[in-house]
């Protein structure tokens, strides 16, 4: 596992992250490196668990997935039994595209893509039954001002 980043494993990363779709050959030049050292340094960065996979994103609107809300959970209960049930019971939803626990007045914060009123309506009822939660309610997204940024990897 690489222990520390150096600026080219920085700029590796950066560039990398802005468009996943370059060939090695494309990253090599990009970051001023040749394709040999570049290969060897993106084999450690992999290896160091720097990289979480690789996927094209997909325009949810392009798919009929118009509608995004932010769901707050609340509950009473918080034994570790308890969330990895919860965790489970949300896992089971697909329209759910990411869960956080955070810290507040709520506990937990999912983000729901589905497709209109209707499509939220059926994922609240699949969350709302079969765990106790104490308080739910969603904030519907107007507009997505701004999304998935790359990270600053250089701060």
């Amino acid at each position: 596992m690489k222990e520390k980043l150096d600026q080219i494993d920085r700029r590796i990363l950066d560039v990398s992250q802005k468009d996943g779709s370059l060939s090695q050959r494309e990253l090599a030049d990009r970051v001023g490196l040749s394709q040999n050292a570049l290969w060897r340094r993106l084999q450690a960065l992999e290896k160091g668990g720097f990289f979480l996979g690789t996927r094209r994103k997909v325009d949810a609107t392009k798919i009929g997935l118009d509608l995004t809300v932010f769901v707050m959970v609340r509950t009473r209960s918080h034994s570790d039994e308890w969330i990895e049930a919860f965790r489970t019971h949300v896992s089971r939803i697909p329209e759910v595209a990411e869960m956080h626990r955070i810290g507040g007045d709520w506990d937990y914060m999912l983000k729901v893509v589905t497709r209109g009123m209707g499509g939220y309506d059926s994922v609240y009822k699949r969350l709302t039954t079969g765990i106790e939660l104490e308080t739910v309610t969603g904030y519907f997204s107007m507009e997505t001002m701004l999304e998935d940024r790359p990270l600053d990897v250089f701060g």
